[in-house]
């Protein structure tokens, strides 16, 4: 019999099938100084930022569509399953940036590291899938930004958003901070946007407060469920589980059990900041369309330059419809950034492939944005709102394919040591899980026999 290599043997006794390889982002990897000492504040300040660029993907184009179509239809109900879906959101991003840090590795290192080839490849392939679902509702989302503030076609907006791949080469030359400055900054516009239509929209305060309370006709109403499957799917979006596991690898900190268990604490509180923000930002969305569409009967509204044209008469103000074209354009600008990102890690972590950044940037963003143009092209202005929110449906359906391997990682002592998620974080991550995939099969159901 063969022996094993000397990798190969190391690997083994360390949980893994194979060695670790290359580093997650290598022209980023490690290059962040963190501050080893001072008081916790200080600490903090220095790590900020990976969980900035993980909040955009919980509040994408595709999360604008769900949570109007539902705040128009329903009022405020649905706002409990956007509390709910953001819970599990901070729960497994913690989950991913603890695998990162103590593993070294990426979501989809970690998969082709531990599973054989005729698993991790269908995993790729699925999560490829998710990512063009995902560029799909980015790509729609900054078209029509464009298109309602410049008169931009949709089919030349659709190109122009392919042209984002140059400009993180460009921001990540002048270093990481750079985009995530970029993305704080577009982050900033968003709010204020918002808080603005908020104000215009005046809600009424006691039926928001009701609205996060849970009720039993999101499982039984077929419409409501639907809905409530692509808010969570726009919300906890697979591609955000690989993003954070690589970018939060751009910290350098040291290699001690403490220091990774200290870098683990600081992205944890990182992304729950951030994910609260984005919590803010996604219930205001729903909010506005509660407060104005649904308030005057007007309960079929999805359509986002639909959204446009109407709000200026509710809300009696010509400055509302600007307001919420320059959020939806920020928006898109802004997950495009990240679903860019995300698509390199998972290209590089499934199959490892070896080419110049350049020509890898354009391969995978090409793999993911080609298919999306296409269908957006295709379908036109006409489909636009249909299509995002079934984007978000196949995002919400592909979710346990990256859950489940992220929670048996995270729980299994021999991959990740004494940095191994505490029981009681693995049963509510396996919980979610379960509770995402019930709800899966709820939709299906219904789809198949009405």
């Amino acid at each position: 019999m063969l022996q094993r290599s000397g990798t190969e043997a190391h690997a083994a006794e360390n949980g893994w099938r194979r060695a670790r390889g290359r580093a997650s982002l290598i022209e980023v990897f490690g290059s962040i100084a963190t501050r080893p000492s001072g008081p916790l504040w200080k600490k903090l300040l220095a790590f900020l930022g990976p969980g900035y660029l993980v909040a955009v993907g919980y509040m994408d184009p595709g999360n604008w569509a769900t949570s109007l179509a539902g705040g128009s239809k329903f009022g405020y109900a649905l706002l409990t399953i956007a509390l709910l879906s953001n819970l599990m959101a901070i729960l497994l991003q913690a989950l991913c940036a603890r695998l990162g840090i103590a593993s070294g590795r990426d979501l989809a290192q970690a998969c082709r590291d531990a599973f054989p080839r005729f698993v991790s490849w269908p995993l790729w392939v699925l999560t490829e899938i998710a990512i063009c679902a995902t560029d799909l509702a980015e790509v729609i989302g900054t078209a029509i930004g464009l298109n309602l503030l410049f008169g931009v076609p949709l089919e030349l907006g659709v190109i122009i958003t392919a042209l984002d791949v140059f400009l993180i080469l460009w921001m990540q030359n002048l270093g990481f901070r750079w985009v995530e400055a970029f993305i704080v900054t577009l982050m900033g516009i968003i709010a204020l946007s918002f808080a603005i239509q908020i104000a215009l929209a005046d809600p009424q305060w006691g039926g928001v407060i009701r609205g996060f309370a849970p009720t039993t006709d999101i499982v039984t109403n077929p419409d409501m469920l639907y809905l409530a499957i692509g808010i969570i799917g726009a919300t906890v979006m697979p591609h955000n589980l690989y993003l954070h596991s690589g970018i939060v690898q751009t910290r350098r900190f040291g290699d001690t059990v403490a220091d990774k268990r200290e870098a683990i604490k600081l992205a944890t509180i990182d992304s729950t900041i951030a994910l609260m923000f984005a919590l803010i930002i996604n219930a205001s969305i729903l909010i506005l369309a509660a407060a104005t569409f649904n308030k005057t009967g007007q309960t079929n509204v999805a359509e986002l330059d639909q959204v446009h044209s109407l709000i200026a008469p509710l809300l009696g103000s010509a400055m509302a419809p600007t307001l919420f074209a320059i959020a939806l354009l920020c928006c898109g600008m802004n997950s495009t950034v990240t679903a860019t990102l995300a698509g390199q890690i998972v290209m590089e972590g499934f199959i490892d492939i070896r080419l110049p950044a350049w020509a890898r940037r354009l391969t995978t963003r090409a793999i993911a944005i080609v298919p999306a143009a296409g269908v957006t092209i295709w379908y036109g202005e006409a489909g636009t709102a249909k299509l995002l929110i079934l984007s978000q449906v196949v995002l919400g359906l592909a979710l346990p394919f990256s859950i489940v391997p992220l929670v048996m990682f995270t729980a299994d002592r021999h991959k990740l040591g004494e940095l191994v998620a505490p029981r009681w974080v693995t049963a509510l991550a396996a919980l979610v899980a379960a509770i995402i995939i019930l709800l899966n099969f709820k939709l299906l159901y219904d789809a198949a026999f009405g």
